[in-house]
């Protein structure tokens, strides 16, 4: 096995991204190769904004009950029509915790690979320039397992 580390992230809110770029970040601080592969509501992660271009009924209505990016994901408990994901944030910075933002610069500057799923991407209808620059690539299922199968710490988060 080697030093490498994958994380399937499918939750999509704030706190559980907070933790996989926190669990990534210090992987590969530590050398190891870390690889995330985003899937359904973990995409959220990796828009740049709001896309209802080439989306059909139910995909336009996915996407405008969905975080617009990152910065906008919400809690996954009490997040209060985004009040508490407002509160994190400052307790974040009042504590000098790092940021969604910093934790995602550190980890483009070890290199983590960031993946889609492209059965996620097909049924949500997102497409690859709806994405942000860092995506490695648009991937399925088998493309994924190839990179877990010898790594030392698989998550799912």
């Amino acid at each position: 096995m080697k030093d490498k580390m994958t994380i399937i992230f499918f939750s999509g809110t704030m706190d559980k991204a907070i933790a996989a770029l926190i669990l990534a970040t210090t992987a590969a601080s530590m050398g190891m190769e870390v690889s995330i592969f985003f899937t359904f509501w973990g995409l959220n992660f990796l828009k740049k904004k709001r896309s209802y271009k080439k989306k059909i009924f139910m995909q336009k209505m996915l996407e405008f009950m969905s975080a617009k990016d990152k910065n906008s994901l919400p809690l996954t408990q009490m997040n209060m029509f985004g009040l508490g994901r407002w509160m994190m944030k400052k307790l974040m910075k009042k504590k000098k915790v790092a940021s969604i933002d910093e934790l995602f610069l550190l980890a483009k500057q070890f290199k983590v690979k960031l993946f889609a799923c492209s059965t996620s991407c097909s049924v949500m209808g997102i497409e690859r320039e709806n994405m942000i620059d860092e995506v490695n690539d648009i991937v399925g299922a088998a493309t994924f397992l190839s990179e877990a199968k010898d790594a030392k710490i698989n998550l799912f988060i």
